[in-house]
């Protein structure tokens, strides 16, 4: 299978190069890897200044923001019509997803806005956590929940194990560098959407 599509990933942490940039860059490169001619981006929100969505309605009718902060330079990946699938990953901060994470998340609004412009790419979510059990799958289900209402095709990791996306743990020996199991739902989660994408992109 071939497909010349783009798999955009979102590290939404606070910290550069911390364990959700490590784990999305295993996805994205199982997402690389999965199928011929994919190609994939990698965003990191840390050191960017992505405030709060301010429902000003400056977006209602085309893909601008009234907001002059890092957000607006990101619109054209986003746009792309090569992207086929966007996966955002998030350390866990109180139990749930970084307000990195619900900021970006909120201000893709004028994608729906604008003829539900996601419609139908793929979206997976990724968490870390400081515990094994400590919120990843709360985390996870707000990233789809958000992608639902773009239309989005949401996904999880996939078989074997096909629960809600890639969940990793830092708070082990060696942290999540150290966490196969982990590092082995990130990179199936990739997979998973690289390969339903380019089946949506062929049909």
């Amino acid at each position: 299978m071939r497909s010349d599509i783009k798999i955009v990933g979102v590290a939404a942490s606070p910290r550069p190069g911390q364990a959700s940039f490590t784990i999305l860059q295993e996805a994205l490169r199982a997402a690389a890897q999965a199928v011929e001619g994919v190609t994939t981006d990698l965003i990191e929100l840390a050191g960017k200044q992505i405030n709060g969505c301010q429902a000003c309605g400056a977006c209602a009718k085309k893909l601008c923001c009234s907001q002059a902060d890092d957000f607006p330079p990101l619109i054209q990946t986003l746009a792309d019509p090569a992207l086929g699938g966007l996966i955002l990953a998030s350390p866990v901060y109180m139990g749930g997803l970084t307000s990195q994470a619900k900021a970006f998340l909120d201000r893709l609004v004028m994608f729906r806005r604008n003829g539900f412009l996601l419609r139908n790419k793929v979206g997976g979510a990724l968490a870390v956590g400081g515990f094994r059990s400590g919120g990843q799958e709360l985390t996870i289900q707000c990233i789809q929940a958000a992608m639902l209402v773009q239309d989005m095709v949401v996904v999880s990791e996939g078989m074997p194990t096909a629960h809600f996306g890639g969940t990793a743990w830092s708070g082990g020996p060696g942290g999540v560098a150290a966490d196969e199991f982990g590092l082995g739902t990130a990179r199936a989660l990739g997979q998973r959407v690289a390969e339903l994408a380019a089946r949506l992109h062929a049909g």
